[in-house]
């Protein structure tokens, strides 16, 4: 049952002090928006930094070669380091925890792309069947480079389904032939890559068929490993002993960073997550101390009301009312003055997340309004119009009556 007489006395002590709990409410409102705005763009940041890792699989190592910068073993430095299929081979047979392994063979520059009278350029690469899992490549149409392509040394292609769309329009590519710089090649799938539009733009043939076709050698220009399901630490450890057996199929020091340099994503990835740790933290400790501030404001106004309030409690307390009731009464104001300016904060916050939610840049995606970041808020609201109205309310509970009727 609504006490009508409370909430009258409620919102005429609200009315006695207009400036004062306006500007307390303000500090409240202030706090939860800055809470749930932090939050949600936090949230953003987070989905942007996560959108970077989307194009490639996270448990993955890139492994690139280069020049010896230290001699070794009666071997000058200056050594050019070039990978072959033996290096795929030896990594395939020796370690049999990866998920996935392609060698990456590039042809230098776009080439010319053509179908009937249309003429284009797109990048070409050289790969192996693991490289879809690499790369998450989504088939959409038609199958990937599989074993036996590079066994026959088919001449086939999976274009990227922006090569696709250019080159085919709305006809059927798969089975038709197309010329890469003066070579045909049969389409055999259509992919879609869960990275940016440029990596739709790309035609990936067997490695063996470029390497015949654009080299004469069975060079290998880039090596990645996929660990599947391997740790943080697995990986690190897989590292190590792939970069220890090139070393020696090579007769390349070990301690020689330039000769043969191995990026760990697992480990970028843990920074990222490390790094998204710390920012909600400290997002946690701004929006807090913004509220506590709030917490504080409406402590102050409440003690002043009590202060004001000392011979109204003191006659209420003479002719019987309770402690307890006293306390509810104050609890009660601080409630409703810290929840309706805390509403308002939220509110405020929501919309400002919701106005941000189609922003899409390169470290920064769709802030959202995550059900969590509301509920938080709310719980948040509640406990600081509780914590707000404690130290008046024990306050007001400990008046004496005698004292409170003789002040004036």
């Amino acid at each position: 049952m609504i006490d009508i007489d409370k909430w009258q006395e409620i919102f005429s002590s609200i009315r006695r002090h207009k400036l004062r709990t306006a500007l307390t409410a303000f500090g409240v409102a202030w706090g939860i928006f800055m809470l749930v705005a932090l939050l949600g763009m936090g949230r953003g940041l987070e989905k942007g930094l996560e959108y970077d890792f989307r194009d490639d699989a996270i448990n993955s190592l890139w492994i690139r070669s280069g020049t010896t910068s230290l001699a070794y073993k009666g071997l000058k430095k200056g050594r050019r380091i070039q990978f072959d299929n033996s290096d795929y081979d030896l990594i395939k047979e020796q370690f049999p925890e990866i998920d996935a392994i392609t060698g990456r063979f590039y042809i230098s520059g776009s080439q010319t792309v053509s179908y009937k009278d249309k003429d284009m350029s797109f990048s070409t690469r050289g790969v192996h069947p693991g490289h879809q899992i690499l790369e998450n490549s989504i088939m959409l149409e038609g199958r990937y480079i599989l074993d036996k392509d590079l066994d026959a040394v088919s001449k086939v292609a999976v274009i990227g389904r922006i090569v696709r769309d250019d080159l085919f329009g709305k006809e059927d590519a798969i089975g038709k032939e197309i010329s890469i710089g003066g070579t045909i090649y049969k389409v055999v799938g259509v992919f879609r890559d869960t990275g940016s539009d440029d990596e739709m733009r790309n035609i990936f043939i067997p490695i063996t068929t470029a390497q015949r076709i654009y080299s004469g050698k069975p060079e290998i220009h880039q090596l990645m490993v996929s660990g599947g399901t391997l740790g943080l630490r697995e990986m690190q450890v897989l590292e190590s002993k792939i970069h220890n057996t090139l070393a020696r199929n090579k007769r390349i020091d070990p301690k020689d960073e330039k000769a043969l340099r191995i990026f760990n994503l697992a480990e970028e990835y843990q920074k990222f997550t490390g790094l998204m740790g710390a920012i909600r933290w400290l997002i946690w400790l701004v929006g807090i101390f913004s509220i506590l501030a709030g917490v504080i404001g409406i402590s102050n106004i409440m003690l002043i009301i009590v202060k004001d309030r000392t011979k109204e409690i003191g006659i209420r307390k003479a002719i019987g009312a309770t402690p307890g009731s006293i306390v509810r009464m104050i609890m009660q104001e601080s409630i409703f003055i810290t929840s309706l300016a805390g509403y308002i904060g939220l509110l405020l916050g929501i919309g400002l997340l919701f106005a941000l939610s189609d922003v899409e840049s390169d470290y920064f995606r769709n802030p959202g309004v995550d059900l969590r970041v509301v509920v938080t808020a709310l719980f948040v609201l509640v406990l600081t119009g509780t914590l707000a109205g404690l130290i008046p309310a024990i306050q007001a509970a400990r008046i004496n009556p005698v004292e409170a009727i003789k002040s004036d």
